[in-house]
């Protein structure tokens, strides 16, 4: 595809076309193999996935927050592992990339990136530094010309495949600062777990880094100390795509769960007429679509020009806390079949438990809304991110 913007409408449509007749066809497929079949990355990058949210100027498409929730709506009514290949490259890397690389960095990754050329992972999260982003150990010391880096992560998406990763390191200051890694240089090696709750087919990985030369050209930004504005930059935009892939997944499960109860038969008539059927498939329609609202909501406010991180964390906790609820009662609704055999609600009743833990685990995020709101309060007799007109 054109890296020149189509209409997005048409492009929404045929993101949901794609979804509907090429990656929900292709789950059995992707789950036999243990890993998503390299014709669909392909085809994401062919159809400019890897670029939503990239601008036009580097190569990608440039859709607003707004739209490309819109997008990952669609495309996340498919196995949400397909969403996790282009995941890091449209949200952590990329916005990090943007907001804190240098002009030179931004036009040596970027464009390669939005094609699909350029698979990169957002290696923060270590033994002693997972909710607290702040405690990172891995170290960088300064030599003649560049950095030499050492330590591990873990729990990092798209670790074993990408072409480079963005490694946070403590500095000589003490400060956390962001790398430019190639994955294939001398002392960095990846692994992949030997067993997944979930995410199977897109298992995240582990780093060491053994004395990894890093040229000074590599530091994002050119200036020690800015790694953890970097990281927020692209964990409050990857909240936002978290939230919109808990809502399409509940969209997806409530589909299919919502099939079973009109075709399944017992005591003479469909599952589906059952008061008590009807009542939980109702509360878990009310609850996705509030967490569509609050997703979509969030989203306006970013293109508007400040980022509510607070109301994108309570999109995140809220959505991936309802997804929860939503795929537990699918299951049940399916009853043997939730147990027993290859229907998708159960492979993505795994999947999505893990999105109460990605980008800041539920308790994470109900400790700092509360702070927040009593700081807010306390300071301005208001609530964070307040719609009340002052």
């Amino acid at each position: 595809m054109s890296r020149n913007a189509p209409d997005f409408e048409d492009y929404l449509r045929t993101i949901a076309e794609f979804t509907e007749h090429e990656l929900i066809p292709s789950e059995p497929e992707m789950v036999a193999a243990g890993e998503v079949p390299e014709r669909l990355v392909r085809r994401m990058a062919e159809l400019g996935l890897f670029g939503i949210s990239i601008p036009p100027g580097y190569g990608g498409l440039g859709w607003t927050m707004e739209q490309q929730v819109l997008l990952t709506l669609e495309f996340t009514r498919a196995s949400c592992v397909y969403r996790s290949r282009f995941s890091t490259v449209i949200g952590l890397c990329s916005q990090a990339i943007l907001d804190h690389g240098t002009e030179e960095q931004r036009r040596e990754m970027l464009p390669d990136m939005a094609a699909g050329r350029q698979v990169t992972s957002f290696a923060l999260s270590e033994p002693e530094a997972g909710s607290d982003a702040t405690n990172v150990q891995t170290t960088a010391r300064r030599t003649g010309d560049g950095w030499v880096l050492d330590g591990s992560k873990r729990y990092i998406t798209n670790a074993h495949w990408a072409d480079t990763l963005l490694v946070f390191a403590r500095t000589d200051d003490a400060e956390v600062s962001a790398f430019l890694v190639d994955r294939t240089a001398p002392g960095v090696s990846t692994r992949i777990p030997d067993l997944m709750n979930g995410h199977a087919e897109g298992p995240v990985g582990e780093i060491d880094l053994d004395s990894v030369v890093v040229a000074q050209n590599r530091l994002l930004g050119g200036v020690p100390g800015t790694g953890i504005a970097a990281a927020m930059r692209g964990i409050n935009h990857a909240r936002l795509h978290v939230a919109a892939t808990c809502v399409g997944q509940a969209t997806r499960m409530l589909e299919e769960a919502t099939r079973h109860v009109q075709e399944r038969h017992q005591f003479g008539a469909p599952l589906s007429e059952l008061g008590v059927v009807q009542a939980q498939l109702g509360r878990c329609y009310s609850e996705m679509e509030a967490g569509r609202a609050l997703t979509l909501d969030a989203a306006r406010a970013f293109d508007a020009g400040n980022i509510p991180r607070h109301r994108i964390s309570a999109a995140k906790l809220y959505c991936s806390e309802m997804v929860g609820r939503v795929a537990d009662q699918c299951v049940q609704l399916l009853g043997g079949k939730g147990i027993v055999g290859p229907h998708p609600v159960p492979r993505m009743w795994r999947d999505v438990r893990a999105l109460r833990i990605y980008e800041g685990a539920s308790a994470i995020h109900e400790r700092n809304l509360g702070r927040a709101m009593t700081r807010s309060v306390a300071a301005d007799g208001v609530l964070p991110d307040s719609y009340r007109v002052r």
